[in-house]
């Protein structure tokens, strides 16, 4: 990266790189960090979208039962991208939609098996996690923690919330 920065300062001499030289680093992170944690997934038998689905039920607290349109806020996702999910969890038995008696509302209900297959993604996700920030000690990860916040919250402040999304997802600009 040193190369393309110190390249782009030769060749355009009045024009900044620093930011150019942080964005770029997170990129390649996200991106690295995405293929393992896809990788950590897929070989606990499941897909993102399904996990983000069943941890959004499972951060709930039991009963485990939110509405679909809150399922979708929390993920920070469309309902129709929710609408996709929930077929998908229900055809797999991870899930159940149901409807009060007399009501039109739903609510959709983790069941004993997105309950077992989140929890034991969510230990492999924490492990990996860990193991991809081993390079930096327990005060420097606080530090850039607190680092990325700033930065996420105004960017969040200047170019709207609905604009930071969950990573990988597609919203409409």
């Amino acid at each position: 990266m040193e190369a393309v920065t110190e390249a782009w300062a030769r060749e355009r001499p009045g024009m900044s790189v620093e930011g150019m030289s942080v964005v770029t680093r997170v990129w390649q992170l996200a991106k690295l960090f995405g293929d393992q944690r896809r990788r950590v997934v897929a070989d606990g038998g499941a897909d993102q979208a399904t996990l983000d689905l069943l941890s959004v039920l499972r951060r709930a607290g039991e009963p485990y039962e939110l509405s679909p349109g809150e399922i979708a806020r929390r993920a920070m996702v469309t309902a129709g991208a929710i609408s996709q999910r929930l077929a998908r969890a229900e055809q797999a038995g991870l899930i159940e939609r149901t409807r009060a008696a007399g009501s039109r509302h739903r609510t959709v209900r983790l069941l004993p098996a997105g309950h077992d297959l989140v929890e034991g993604l969510v230990g492999r996700i924490a492990d990996l996690d860990d193991d991809l920030l081993r390079a930096l000690a327990p005060a420097q990860r606080r530090h850039l923690e607190q680092l990325l916040y700033t930065v996420v919250a105004d960017v969040e402040h200047r170019y709207g919330p609905d604009r930071l999304t969950q990573v990988g997802a597609d919203r409409p600009q």
